[in-house]
């Protein structure tokens, strides 16, 4: 017997807002019941598959994230780093290396951090 993951639930002080923002990030919509105000919110990632939970809780974020999301860009990562920063994610740290690997720690609106990956053509160029 094995377990599935139902959902990733991330604790936040607006879940609608984040939701939007994640929503923006993922090109995937949110539940078409939640709304402003909604203590509860999804990004719907599949059809089947887990989704982003958004949770209101009344208590700040207080320390670094233990678990967190690492994105796989379908442009450049360089290119996503960029739109995401547009969207309101803020700059953490830069893991790129000069031979292209490497990844960018950015925080989305809320301060939790996820990771930004080399997209499958950034890995192509270098390893052809």
């Amino acid at each position: 017997m094995v377990s599935v993951v139902q959902n990733v639930a991330i604790d936040c002080a607006d879940a609608y807002e984040l939701a939007r923002f994640w929503s923006r990030v993922t090109g995937r919509p949110l539940h078409p019941e939640d709304g402003p105000g909604s203590r509860e919110t999804q990004v719907q990632l599949t059809a089947e598959g887990p989704v982003l939970y958004f949770n209101q809780v009344p208590e700040p974020k207080a320390v670094k994230n233990r678990i967190h999301l690492c994105l796989r860009p379908e442009t450049s990562r360089d290119q996503e780093v960029d739109r995401l920063l547009e969207l309101g994610a803020t700059f953490v740290a830069d893991h790129r290396e000069p031979d292209g690997s490497g990844w960018a720690v950015l925080a989305d609106p809320e301060g939790n951090e996820f990771c930004v990956l080399r997209s499958a053509s950034d890995r192509a160029a270098v390893n052809p």
